[in-house]
């Protein structure tokens, strides 16, 4: 469209108020879809316009790459879009019951050898001549790693947790299913990338379904027993349920919601993103549209190992909650200190009396219920726009991250053209060094030692990487200095906030690449509105994806872990590289 016919349009339509947190529009699944559309519609989209085929030529050149950068990745794709996931380990480690084999992208067993992340790297360089003298000596590496299987053991069962988010033709659900994790230097690098989009993974299987009174915006499991979880709707209450408790339903039109174990009030509006549950008691945190943090501990609703038999459901494990008599219990505590919507909340790890909240005030604010309902330090400006998310350094209770994107001002400009004169309407954004509009996003670090209220945030570091809405960040269980980040752009950083002083001289980081950043994840196509770090398989993360805006419905699910070549110390890469150096001379003068 031309500048001018852009500003006509926008001149004649008013703004609309910005999207928050990715939320999905209420379209169709893509079989429906297909099914409904004319031979003439569908050539009209195939006339997309240029982003779509940019977007595609982009996954395609990401997933070319994937057996380079990944240890091993399974693509699920979701036929309704899930704005939430969580990893959960709760099931047994399975063994092999052949001890010499690989695991294909199909989930087949093969006959083969383990291979480290060197195997990922060598077997997919097929463009130099290098490349191909080291295919013709994987054989012979082979059988360096060969007897790592015989241990018996090359994937994990797994426990996960995710929505299926409708338009009103079936009901909305709360997903839990069972997913199998290869484990680290196992899968074999030629089956990494074979995966289709539009297929599920064989590695996901589902479990349970709860049909969800509403749309699942978030999902939060309990760290004392992983098979209660709290989940957030678009209502005020906040619903807890024992997943291995309820019943498995069949999710068709007309169906019953399922009932909740236990209802938690206390909000006077809609809280529908901020949800948090504490790591060290039973306690939960949420945020909402009322500008209030509310707290509630359900230990008195969770009963011990020594329940009844009878009341307890056969298979379950761990606590069981007491939904008899009390179906909601009212809060602890209403903090008051926001001045618009609470995005995001979150326990310290060290203290469940501490926590933080962020906002579309802009404002990160950090709380005591020890000491009272009031702010113990409110930072006015942690951000020049709304916050979405916020995470508290498991490792180190000092450090604080959130994320946020920059709220569009509308404005109003009087333009001469022609001797006439126009007003404009227009979105007013950040002007970068080029002096083009853009939108500026970051993730921000802060010490909480250096916060003062009623001042100005200043972060001890910035992290700029994102072209969009940034909408969830978290902390890394295994390395306390690396954290993720994703976004409206499509894209999951991976940051090391330790990289950042490093100097590109000495391989630091890549030229031009932001400082801190040394993995980006572009396997999504549209807005990665949530990911998890799985606390037991190191560096594996699971992240999906709205695709709605993309292809007209669904998401993708993807579980996956980046090779252990990029994150290990570069002394150890280069000596595991050094010992295939003169072999591979030696093949390549004889080449």
């Amino acid at each position: 469209m031309p500048p001018m016919e852009e500003e006509e349009e926008a001149a004649a339509t008013p703004t609309p108020l910005p999207k928050k947190r990715g939320r999905p529009r209420k379209d169709k699944p893509k079989e429906e879809r297909e099914r409904e559309e004319t031979p003439a519609e569908k050539m009209r989209e195939k006339r997309q316009p240029h982003h779509a085929s940019t977007v595609d030529e982009k996954y395609m050149q990401w997933k070319s790459l994937v057996p380079v950068l990944y240890d091993w990745l399974a693509n699920h794709n979701l036929l309704w879009p899930s704005l939430s996931c969580r990893s959960l380990v709760d099931l047994e480690a399975v063994k092999s019951d052949i001890s010499f084999q690989l695991v294909n992208s199909e989930g087949r067993l093969c006959e083969g050898a383990a291979q480290s992340g060197l195997l990922n790297l060598l077997v997919r360089l097929k463009c130099s001549l290098v490349g191909f003298v080291f295919k013709l000596v994987i054989s012979w590496i082979y059988s360096l790693w060969g007897p790592q299987l015989e241990q018996g053991k090359f994937k994990n069962r797994q426990r996960l947790y995710l929505s299926e988010q409708t338009d009103g033709s079936v009901p909305n659900t709360l997903v839990i299913a069972n997913c199998e994790v290869v484990k680290s230097r196992v899968a074999a690098a030629e089956h990494v990338a074979e995966f289709n989009e539009e297929a599920r993974s064989p590695f996901v299987k589902k479990y349970k379904t709860i049909i969800h009174p509403g749309e699942v915006n978030r999902i939060r499991e309990l760290p004392q027993n992983n098979n209660i979880v709290a989940t957030h709707t678009d209502c005020p209450e906040v619903f807890i349920w024992d997943v291995e408790a309820q019943p498995n339903r069949h999710a068709v039109l007309g169906a019953a919601d399922s009932r909740p174990d236990l209802v938690l009030t206390g909000h006077q509006e809609n809280a529908e993103f901020a949800l948090a549950m504490c790591p060290t008691e039973p306690l939960v945190l949420s945020g909402g549209r009322d500008k209030s943090v509310v707290l509630w501990s359900i230990q008195d609703h969770v009963s011990t190992l020594t329940t009844d038999a009878a009341t307890k459901p056969a298979g379950s494990s761990g606590s069981v909650i007491k939904s008899a008599d009390n179906s909601s219990i009212g809060p602890r505590g209403i903090f008051q200190g926001h001045e618009d919507t609470v995005e995001d909340v979150q326990f310290c790890p060290s203290s469940a009396q501490e926590f933080c909240s962020v906002g579309d005030d802009s404002c990160l604010i950090l709380w005591d219920a020890r000491v009272g309902l009031n702010p113990t330090v409110k930072v006015e400006k942690a951000h020049n726009a709304d916050l979405h998310c916020v995470d508290w350094n498991p490792h180190d209770s000092n450090l604080i991250l959130t994320g946020y994107s920059l709220r569009p001002l509308i404005f109003l400009v009087l333009t001469e053209l022609w001797d006439m004169k126009y007003f404009v309407c227009g979105i007013l954004l950040n002007v970068d060094q080029n002096g083009l509009w853009s939108a500026d996003q970051s993730v921000r670090m802060f010490d909480r030692r250096n916060l003062i209220s009623n001042g100005v945030g200043s972060p001890i570091h910035k992290f700029e990487g994102h072209k969009a809405a940034v909408l969830c960040v978290q902390w890394s269980p295994d390395r306390p200095s690396v954290f993720g980040s994703s976004a409206e752009d499509g894209l999951l950083n991976i940051w090391d906030y330790e990289k950042v002083g490093e100097s590109r001289e000495h391989g630091g980081r890549i030229p031009h690449s932001p400082p801190g950043l040394f993995f980006q994840h572009a396997g999504h196509r549209d807005k990665v509105v949530d990911f998890h770090w799985n606390a037991a398989d190191p560096w594996t993360i699971v992240s999906v994806s709205d695709d709605c805006d993309t292809s007209g419905g669904g998401g993708t699910l993807q579980i996956w872990r980046m090779s252990d070549l990029i994150y290990r110390p570069e002394e150890e890469v280069v000596a595991e590289l050094e010992k295939f150096k003169s072999h591979v001379i030696e093949c390549t003068s004889k080449s």
